[in-house]
Protein backbone atom coordinates (compact mmCIF):
# COMPACT_ATOMS: atom_id res chain seq x y z
CA UNK A 1 0.00 0.00 0.00
CA UNK A 2 1.40 3.40 -0.90
CA UNK A 3 2.55 5.48 2.37
CA UNK A 4 4.35 8.29 0.29
CA UNK A 5 2.34 11.68 0.03
CA UNK A 6 2.39 15.37 -0.90
CA UNK A 7 -0.67 15.88 1.60
CA UNK A 8 -1.82 14.23 4.68
CA UNK A 9 -5.69 15.11 6.06
CA UNK A 10 -7.21 14.03 9.04
CA UNK A 11 -10.76 14.59 9.04
CA UNK A 12 -13.13 14.06 6.09
CA UNK A 13 -15.96 16.12 7.06
CA UNK A 14 -17.06 19.00 4.95
CA UNK A 15 -13.36 21.07 5.62
CA UNK A 16 -11.25 18.04 4.79
CA UNK A 17 -12.58 16.30 1.83
CA UNK A 18 -13.02 19.53 0.35
CA UNK A 19 -9.58 19.92 1.03
CA UNK A 20 -8.90 16.70 -0.38
CA UNK A 21 -10.63 17.58 -3.64
CA UNK A 22 -8.74 20.61 -4.51
CA UNK A 23 -5.88 19.57 -4.09
CA UNK A 24 -6.13 16.08 -5.70
CA UNK A 25 -7.48 18.48 -8.26
CA UNK A 26 -4.56 20.34 -8.73
CA UNK A 27 -2.01 17.49 -9.14
CA UNK A 28 -0.69 16.16 -5.56
CA UNK A 29 -0.94 13.18 -3.76
CA UNK A 30 -3.40 13.15 -0.78
CA UNK A 31 -4.05 10.71 2.17
CA UNK A 32 -7.31 11.49 3.95
CA UNK A 33 -7.55 9.90 6.94
CA UNK A 34 -11.39 9.43 8.84
CA UNK A 35 -12.08 7.28 12.01
CA UNK A 36 -15.86 7.06 11.26
CA UNK A 37 -17.96 5.09 8.97
CA UNK A 38 -20.08 7.10 6.61
CA UNK A 39 -22.97 7.75 6.77
CA UNK A 40 -22.92 9.22 9.99
CA UNK A 41 -25.15 11.35 11.73
CA UNK A 42 -23.73 14.54 13.91
CA UNK A 43 -24.56 16.79 16.05
CA UNK A 44 -25.02 19.83 13.40
CA UNK A 45 -27.48 22.27 12.74
CA UNK A 46 -27.50 21.13 8.71
CA UNK A 47 -27.94 24.42 7.04
CA UNK A 48 -25.48 25.24 4.06
CA UNK A 49 -25.97 28.95 3.45
CA UNK A 50 -26.12 30.23 -0.22
CA UNK A 51 -22.61 31.33 -0.30
CA UNK A 52 -21.55 28.43 -0.28
CA UNK A 53 -23.46 26.23 -3.33
CA UNK A 54 -20.78 28.15 -5.77
CA UNK A 55 -18.21 26.08 -4.02
CA UNK A 56 -20.39 22.86 -3.48
CA UNK A 57 -20.71 23.44 -7.75
CA UNK A 58 -17.03 23.55 -8.01
CA UNK A 59 -16.26 21.00 -5.91
CA UNK A 60 -18.28 18.42 -8.40
CA UNK A 61 -21.50 17.91 -6.26
CA UNK A 62 -23.64 20.53 -7.31
CA UNK A 63 -26.19 18.33 -9.16
CA UNK A 64 -26.40 16.12 -6.23
CA UNK A 65 -26.71 19.02 -3.79
CA UNK A 66 -29.43 20.30 -6.24
CA UNK A 67 -31.25 17.04 -6.21
CA UNK A 68 -31.35 15.92 -2.58
CA UNK A 69 -31.05 19.45 -0.07
CA UNK A 70 -33.95 20.79 1.57
CA UNK A 71 -36.24 23.58 0.03
CA UNK A 72 -34.60 27.55 -0.15
CA UNK A 73 -34.02 28.91 3.17
CA UNK A 74 -35.71 32.39 2.26
CA UNK A 75 -37.60 33.27 5.83
CA UNK A 76 -35.87 34.03 9.28
CA UNK A 77 -37.59 33.35 12.29
CA UNK A 78 -37.17 34.15 16.20
CA UNK A 79 -39.38 32.52 18.42
CA UNK A 80 -39.59 32.88 22.50
CA UNK A 81 -41.97 31.75 24.59
CA UNK A 82 -45.30 31.66 22.09
CA UNK A 83 -43.85 34.72 20.10
CA UNK A 84 -42.45 34.32 16.65
CA UNK A 85 -41.08 37.06 14.67
CA UNK A 86 -40.78 36.67 10.71
CA UNK A 87 -38.57 38.72 8.64
CA UNK A 88 -36.81 38.00 4.88
CA UNK A 89 -32.96 35.96 4.50
CA UNK A 90 -30.80 38.12 2.80
CA UNK A 91 -30.28 36.82 -1.09
CA UNK A 92 -26.66 36.29 -2.05
CA UNK A 93 -25.30 38.04 -4.76
CA UNK A 94 -24.74 35.49 -6.49
CA UNK A 95 -27.44 34.80 -9.99
CA UNK A 96 -27.49 31.43 -9.74
CA UNK A 97 -27.30 30.15 -6.51
CA UNK A 98 -29.47 33.11 -4.29
CA UNK A 99 -30.74 30.94 -1.41
CA UNK A 100 -29.59 28.57 1.26
CA UNK A 101 -30.92 25.11 2.09
CA UNK A 102 -30.28 22.19 4.67
CA UNK A 103 -29.05 19.36 3.74
CA UNK A 104 -28.11 15.99 6.20
CA UNK A 105 -24.49 15.60 7.08
CA UNK A 106 -24.85 12.00 6.43
CA UNK A 107 -25.87 13.12 2.97
CA UNK A 108 -23.21 15.70 2.32
CA UNK A 109 -19.84 13.64 3.61
CA UNK A 110 -20.93 10.92 1.49
CA UNK A 111 -21.19 13.36 -1.60
CA UNK A 112 -17.82 14.82 -0.97
CA UNK A 113 -15.95 12.15 0.27
CA UNK A 114 -17.29 9.87 -2.69
CA UNK A 115 -15.85 12.99 -4.88
CA UNK A 116 -12.47 12.96 -3.03
CA UNK A 117 -12.04 9.06 -4.01
CA UNK A 118 -13.28 9.85 -7.79
CA UNK A 119 -10.54 12.82 -7.62
CA UNK A 120 -8.06 9.78 -6.79
CA UNK A 121 -7.82 10.95 -3.05
CA UNK A 122 -6.40 7.40 -0.79
CA UNK A 123 -9.07 7.38 1.72
CA UNK A 124 -8.43 5.31 4.85
CA UNK A 125 -11.09 4.71 6.39
CA UNK A 126 -12.33 3.78 8.75
CA UNK A 127 -8.51 4.14 10.61
CA UNK A 128 -7.59 6.39 13.58
CA UNK A 129 -4.70 8.35 13.38
CA UNK A 130 -2.17 7.08 16.57
CA UNK A 131 0.44 9.30 16.32
CA UNK A 132 1.75 12.46 14.05
CA UNK A 133 5.41 13.11 14.24
CA UNK A 134 8.26 15.00 12.91
CA UNK A 135 8.25 18.38 11.65
CA UNK A 136 7.59 20.74 9.20
CA UNK A 137 8.29 19.86 5.81
CA UNK A 138 8.67 15.92 6.96
CA UNK A 139 5.28 14.77 8.52
CA UNK A 140 5.39 10.91 9.64
CA UNK A 141 1.60 9.74 10.86
CA UNK A 142 0.90 6.62 12.14
CA UNK A 143 -2.45 5.27 11.56
CA UNK A 144 -4.55 2.16 12.47
CA UNK A 145 -7.27 0.26 10.78
CA UNK A 146 -10.34 0.10 12.74
CA UNK A 147 -11.42 -3.43 12.09
CA UNK A 148 -7.89 -4.96 12.40
CA UNK A 149 -4.51 -4.62 13.87
CA UNK A 150 -3.25 -3.22 10.87
CA UNK A 151 -1.12 -0.19 11.41
CA UNK A 152 0.43 2.19 8.58
CA UNK A 153 3.08 4.82 8.88
CA UNK A 154 1.99 7.50 6.02
CA UNK A 155 4.76 10.68 5.01
CA UNK A 156 4.11 13.98 3.31
CA UNK A 157 5.76 16.95 3.80
CA UNK A 158 2.27 18.88 4.39
CA UNK A 159 -0.26 17.59 7.12
CA UNK A 160 -4.09 19.14 7.91
CA UNK A 161 -5.88 19.02 10.62
CA UNK A 162 -9.76 18.39 9.59
CA UNK A 163 -10.49 16.58 12.72
CA UNK A 164 -13.87 18.02 14.56
CA UNK A 165 -14.10 19.61 17.74
CA UNK A 166 -14.19 16.16 19.76
CA UNK A 167 -12.11 14.43 17.12
CA UNK A 168 -8.86 16.39 18.21
CA UNK A 169 -5.37 14.59 16.99
CA UNK A 170 -3.33 12.52 19.76
CA UNK A 171 -0.73 15.37 20.42
CA UNK A 172 -3.47 17.72 20.53
CA UNK A 173 -5.91 16.76 22.82
CA UNK A 174 -6.77 19.31 25.28
CA UNK A 175 -6.59 18.52 28.60
CA UNK A 176 -10.03 17.76 30.02
CA UNK A 177 -10.75 20.17 33.14
CA UNK A 178 -11.74 18.23 36.10
CA UNK A 179 -14.18 21.31 37.81
CA UNK A 180 -17.33 21.47 35.58
CA UNK A 181 -18.56 24.42 34.93
CA UNK A 182 -22.30 25.66 35.70
CA UNK A 183 -22.12 27.50 32.16
CA UNK A 184 -20.84 24.81 29.64
CA UNK A 185 -22.79 24.44 26.89
CA UNK A 186 -23.99 21.00 25.50
CA UNK A 187 -25.09 20.18 22.16
CA UNK A 188 -28.53 18.15 21.25
CA UNK A 189 -30.31 17.42 17.64
CA UNK A 190 -32.73 14.92 16.48
CA UNK A 191 -34.59 14.34 13.38
CA UNK A 192 -38.62 14.42 12.82
CA UNK A 193 -40.45 13.46 10.26
CA UNK A 194 -44.25 14.64 9.44
CA UNK A 195 -43.54 17.88 11.11
CA UNK A 196 -45.29 21.01 10.27
CA UNK A 197 -42.84 23.94 10.08
CA UNK A 198 -43.50 26.12 7.22
CA UNK A 199 -41.00 25.45 3.92
CA UNK A 200 -38.00 27.93 3.48
CA UNK A 201 -38.28 28.65 7.37
CA UNK A 202 -35.34 28.76 9.43
CA UNK A 203 -36.69 29.46 12.96
CA UNK A 204 -34.22 30.34 15.84
CA UNK A 205 -35.40 29.30 19.40
CA UNK A 206 -34.66 31.62 22.24
CA UNK A 207 -35.54 30.03 25.88
CA UNK A 208 -33.96 30.54 29.49
CA UNK A 209 -30.07 28.91 29.50
CA UNK A 210 -29.73 27.96 25.78
CA UNK A 211 -30.92 28.62 21.47
CA UNK A 212 -31.49 26.71 19.24
CA UNK A 213 -32.90 26.46 15.61
CA UNK A 214 -35.14 24.24 13.30
CA UNK A 215 -34.94 23.81 9.52
CA UNK A 216 -36.65 21.38 6.93
CA UNK A 217 -34.15 19.40 5.23
CA UNK A 218 -33.32 16.71 2.48
CA UNK A 219 -36.11 14.12 2.49
CA UNK A 220 -38.65 16.69 4.12
CA UNK A 221 -37.05 15.55 7.23
CA UNK A 222 -37.30 18.55 10.09
CA UNK A 223 -34.32 19.49 12.28
CA UNK A 224 -33.89 20.39 15.76
CA UNK A 225 -30.68 21.53 17.30
CA UNK A 226 -30.50 23.39 20.30
CA UNK A 227 -27.45 24.20 22.69
CA UNK A 228 -27.98 24.93 26.40
CA UNK A 229 -26.33 25.43 29.87
CA UNK A 230 -25.15 22.72 32.17
CA UNK A 231 -27.26 24.38 34.76
CA UNK A 232 -30.26 24.77 32.60
CA UNK A 233 -29.74 20.56 31.92
CA UNK A 234 -29.55 19.45 35.05
CA UNK A 235 -32.87 21.26 35.73
CA UNK A 236 -34.38 19.98 32.58
CA UNK A 237 -33.85 16.26 33.67
CA UNK A 238 -35.12 17.28 37.46
CA UNK A 239 -38.59 18.52 35.80
CA UNK A 240 -38.18 14.82 33.49
CA UNK A 241 -37.58 12.11 35.98
CA UNK A 242 -37.03 9.54 34.53
CA UNK A 243 -36.46 10.47 30.79
CA UNK A 244 -32.81 10.17 29.29
CA UNK A 245 -31.08 13.60 28.70
CA UNK A 246 -32.20 14.37 25.09
CA UNK A 247 -35.96 13.42 25.97
CA UNK A 248 -35.73 16.07 28.94
CA UNK A 249 -34.28 18.30 26.50
CA UNK A 250 -37.32 17.78 24.01
CA UNK A 251 -39.95 17.85 26.62
CA UNK A 252 -38.50 21.43 28.17
CA UNK A 253 -38.51 22.57 24.36
CA UNK A 254 -41.47 21.80 24.04
CA UNK A 255 -43.03 23.47 27.19
CA UNK A 256 -41.22 26.47 26.80
CA UNK A 257 -41.46 26.94 22.81
CA UNK A 258 -44.85 27.24 21.01
CA UNK A 259 -43.59 27.52 17.85
CA UNK A 260 -41.91 24.84 18.20
CA UNK A 261 -44.57 22.79 20.07
CA UNK A 262 -46.79 23.61 17.17
CA UNK A 263 -44.33 22.50 14.62
CA UNK A 264 -43.68 18.94 16.26
CA UNK A 265 -47.49 18.14 17.08
CA UNK A 266 -47.97 15.34 14.25
CA UNK A 267 -44.30 14.94 14.20
CA UNK A 268 -42.73 11.64 15.08
CA UNK A 269 -39.19 11.68 16.08
CA UNK A 270 -36.72 9.64 13.74
CA UNK A 271 -33.71 7.67 15.47
CA UNK A 272 -32.47 9.01 18.77
CA UNK A 273 -31.53 12.39 20.54
CA UNK A 274 -27.69 13.01 19.98
CA UNK A 275 -25.35 15.06 22.09
CA UNK A 276 -21.96 16.05 22.76
CA UNK A 277 -20.55 18.65 25.37
CA UNK A 278 -19.29 20.50 26.67
CA UNK A 279 -18.54 23.35 23.82
CA UNK A 280 -15.11 25.23 23.41
CA UNK A 281 -16.30 27.83 20.95
CA UNK A 282 -13.13 29.87 20.32
CA UNK A 283 -10.07 30.24 17.89
CA UNK A 284 -7.70 28.01 17.63
CA UNK A 285 -6.06 28.40 14.53
CA UNK A 286 -2.23 30.23 15.13
CA UNK A 287 0.31 32.32 12.82
CA UNK A 288 2.58 29.58 14.02
CA UNK A 289 0.96 26.68 13.72
CA UNK A 290 3.18 23.75 12.22
CA UNK A 291 -0.05 21.59 10.88
CA UNK A 292 -2.35 23.80 8.52
CA UNK A 293 -5.78 23.76 10.09
CA UNK A 294 -9.51 24.09 8.91
CA UNK A 295 -12.88 23.48 9.64
CA UNK A 296 -13.51 23.22 13.54
CA UNK A 297 -9.52 22.51 14.20
CA UNK A 298 -9.54 26.20 13.20
CA UNK A 299 -12.00 27.56 15.15
CA UNK A 300 -15.82 27.13 16.09
CA UNK A 301 -18.38 29.50 16.40
CA UNK A 302 -21.96 29.39 18.64
CA UNK A 303 -23.71 27.40 16.51
CA UNK A 304 -26.49 30.03 17.30
CA UNK A 305 -25.92 32.04 13.67
CA UNK A 306 -25.24 28.62 11.82
CA UNK A 307 -21.80 29.41 10.00
CA UNK A 308 -20.04 26.26 10.93
CA UNK A 309 -20.60 24.61 7.90
CA UNK A 310 -20.09 27.70 6.20
CA UNK A 311 -16.85 28.02 8.14
CA UNK A 312 -15.75 24.29 7.61
CA UNK A 313 -16.12 24.75 3.55
CA UNK A 314 -14.63 28.17 3.08
CA UNK A 315 -11.61 28.08 5.28
CA UNK A 316 -10.66 24.80 2.75
CA UNK A 317 -10.67 26.69 -0.04
CA UNK A 318 -8.68 29.51 1.88
CA UNK A 319 -5.92 27.08 2.17
CA UNK A 320 -5.77 25.31 -0.98
CA UNK A 321 -5.62 28.58 -2.78
CA UNK A 322 -2.69 29.38 -0.69
CA UNK A 323 -1.15 26.10 -1.04
CA UNK A 324 -2.05 25.82 -4.87
CA UNK A 325 -1.67 29.68 -6.14
CA UNK A 326 1.44 30.00 -4.35
CA UNK A 327 3.47 26.40 -4.89
CA UNK A 328 6.60 25.40 -6.14
CA UNK A 329 7.28 22.03 -6.00
CA UNK A 330 10.64 21.94 -5.25
CA UNK A 331 10.10 24.28 -1.85
CA UNK A 332 7.18 22.12 -0.73
CA UNK A 333 9.11 20.41 1.48
CA UNK A 334 10.50 23.52 2.59
CA UNK A 335 10.05 25.16 6.13
CA UNK A 336 10.16 28.72 4.93
CA UNK A 337 7.94 28.06 2.31
CA UNK A 338 5.25 26.69 4.60
CA UNK A 339 5.73 29.22 7.08
CA UNK A 340 5.00 31.54 4.88
CA UNK A 341 1.24 30.16 3.40
CA UNK A 342 0.43 29.17 6.90
CA UNK A 343 0.82 32.80 8.13
CA UNK A 344 -0.90 34.41 5.28
CA UNK A 345 -3.68 31.81 5.34
CA UNK A 346 -4.10 32.65 9.09
CA UNK A 347 -4.02 36.43 8.55
CA UNK A 348 -7.02 35.66 5.99
CA UNK A 349 -8.97 33.68 8.10
CA UNK A 350 -9.00 35.74 11.10
CA UNK A 351 -10.27 38.74 8.47
CA UNK A 352 -13.19 36.37 7.48
CA UNK A 353 -14.14 34.50 10.79
CA UNK A 354 -13.23 36.04 13.47
CA UNK A 355 -15.55 38.56 13.50
CA UNK A 356 -18.34 35.88 13.31
CA UNK A 357 -17.13 34.12 16.24
CA UNK A 358 -17.35 37.27 17.91
CA UNK A 359 -21.08 38.25 16.25
CA UNK A 360 -22.05 34.12 17.27
CA UNK A 361 -21.07 34.41 21.04
CA UNK A 362 -23.33 38.10 21.67
CA UNK A 363 -26.16 36.99 19.78
CA UNK A 364 -25.71 33.71 22.60
CA UNK A 365 -25.50 35.29 25.53
CA UNK A 366 -28.30 37.42 24.44
CA UNK A 367 -30.78 34.48 23.49
CA UNK A 368 -29.93 32.95 26.37
CA UNK A 369 -30.44 35.25 29.31
CA UNK A 370 -34.14 36.81 29.99
CA UNK A 371 -33.53 40.18 30.35
CA UNK A 372 -31.14 40.51 27.51
CA UNK A 373 -33.71 38.17 25.41
CA UNK A 374 -37.03 40.28 25.94
CA UNK A 375 -34.40 43.37 24.51
CA UNK A 376 -33.94 41.13 21.42
CA UNK A 377 -37.71 40.05 21.12
CA UNK A 378 -38.95 44.05 21.57
CA UNK A 379 -36.20 45.37 19.21
CA UNK A 380 -37.11 42.37 16.67
CA UNK A 381 -40.89 42.81 16.93
CA UNK A 382 -40.22 47.00 16.68
CA UNK A 383 -38.04 46.48 13.76
CA UNK A 384 -38.16 42.81 11.51
CA UNK A 385 -35.70 43.75 9.64
CA UNK A 386 -32.88 43.64 12.61
CA UNK A 387 -33.17 39.84 11.81
CA UNK A 388 -32.23 40.05 7.74
CA UNK A 389 -29.13 43.01 9.31
CA UNK A 390 -28.14 40.26 11.99
CA UNK A 391 -28.21 37.39 9.08
CA UNK A 392 -26.24 39.05 6.81
CA UNK A 393 -23.79 39.83 9.74
CA UNK A 394 -23.59 36.44 10.33
CA UNK A 395 -22.39 35.47 6.78
CA UNK A 396 -25.43 34.13 5.39
CA UNK A 397 -25.02 36.24 1.69
CA UNK A 398 -21.05 36.69 1.64
CA UNK A 399 -18.39 33.54 0.75
CA UNK A 400 -15.49 33.90 2.41
CA UNK A 401 -13.46 32.82 -0.94
CA UNK A 402 -14.07 35.65 -3.89
CA UNK A 403 -15.06 34.59 -7.16
CA UNK A 404 -11.46 34.86 -8.45
CA UNK A 405 -10.34 32.41 -6.04
CA UNK A 406 -12.75 30.15 -7.50
CA UNK A 407 -11.79 30.85 -10.69
CA UNK A 408 -8.67 29.75 -10.30
CA UNK A 409 -9.47 26.91 -8.43
CA UNK A 410 -12.95 25.80 -10.25
CA UNK A 411 -11.31 24.89 -13.57
CA UNK A 412 -9.31 22.09 -11.88
CA UNK A 413 -11.72 20.34 -10.87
Amino acid sequence: MRTVFDALIVGAGPAGSSAAILLAQAGWSVALIEKQRFPRRKVCGECIAASNLPLLEALGIGPAFEASAGPDLRKVALMRGDRMIVADLPPATHQKYRWGRALGRETLDTLLLGQARSAGVHVLQPWSVQAIEGVVGDWRCKARAADSETTLTLRAPVAIAAHGSWEALPADRPRRRLARNAADLFAFKANFRDASLELGLLPVLSFDGGYGGMVVADGGMTTVACCLRRDRLVTCRRASPGLGAGNAVEAMLKRECGGMRVALQAGSREGPWLSVGPLDPGIRLRADDDLFRIGNAAGEAHPIIGEGMSMALQSAWLLCAQLIGGERREEMSGEAWQRQVGRRYAAQWRRQFAPRLRLAAVFAHVAMRPATAALLVGLARTWPGFLTLGARWGGKARCAVDPATIALLAPRI
